[in-house]
């Protein structure tokens, strides 16, 4: 019988299920909420819960905003003709926040996996192919995961825009910044080379 309370219990297994968040983390995290001013825990609740409420995929692109359209879809300083296809919401942020991509962005909500049972209607194709009628689309990036189902789904959209005019380039793929070769692995390095360029 544990001798810690059953909200205690509770609560660090509700942390427990977060993503990156192990055994040890979560009971530390919860032990010091259940010790922190009342103040201080309401204020998180309060964000948890008007987050989880507010915080919605945005009707167009599918990043996460408040707003309908979202702020990266509404941005006139942003490039419309350069369309960046990504798996999830999270890349976008992670993207956006190089500061090097200006287009627009599009998140499929997945990649295909015909073992897990996800096929093309269920990610959001439909949708992509209505933005390349609607908007003046010249370009997609394919910025999808370099695994297997990443790589069939790339391979997969590729022959299916083909047909719409529009030019579909991927992300380059090679070797970590500050690395050496000893941490690659074949296919990375396989991979660098076959994207090799002039220096400058």
């Amino acid at each position: 019988m544990s001798a810690l309370p059953e909200p205690l219990v509770d609560l660090m297994a509700a942390l427990g299920r977060l993503p990156g968040i192990g055994p040890r983390t979560a009971e530390r995290l919860a032990l010091h909420i259940v010790q922190a001013d009342p103040a201080e825990v309401d204020r998180l609740a309060t964000a948890l819960t008007t987050a989880r409420l507010r915080v919605k995929a945005c009707e167009r692109c599918g990043a996460l905003t408040e707003a309908q359209p979202c702020a990266l879809c509404t941005d006139d300083r942003r490039d419309a003709s350069l369309l960046c296809v990504v798996e999830r919401p999270v890349d976008v942020l992670l993207l956006d926040k190089t500061g090097v991509f200006r287009g627009r962005f599009h998140v499929l909500g997945g990649k295909l996996s015909p073992i897990n049972g996800v096929e093309p209607e269920d990610l959001r194709i439909r949708e992509l192919e209505l933005r390349l009628t609607a908007e003046p689309i010249r370009e997609v990036v394919l910025a999808l995961p370099t695994d297997v189902e990443g790589d069939a789904t790339s391979s997969y959209l590729a022959r299916r825009l083909a047909p719409r005019g529009v030019r579909v380039t991927r992300l380059a793929h090679g070797l970590p910044a500050g690395t050496g070769l000893e941490f690659a692995d074949e296919l990375t390095l396989s991979r660098a080379l076959e994207g090799r360029r002039p220096l400058d």
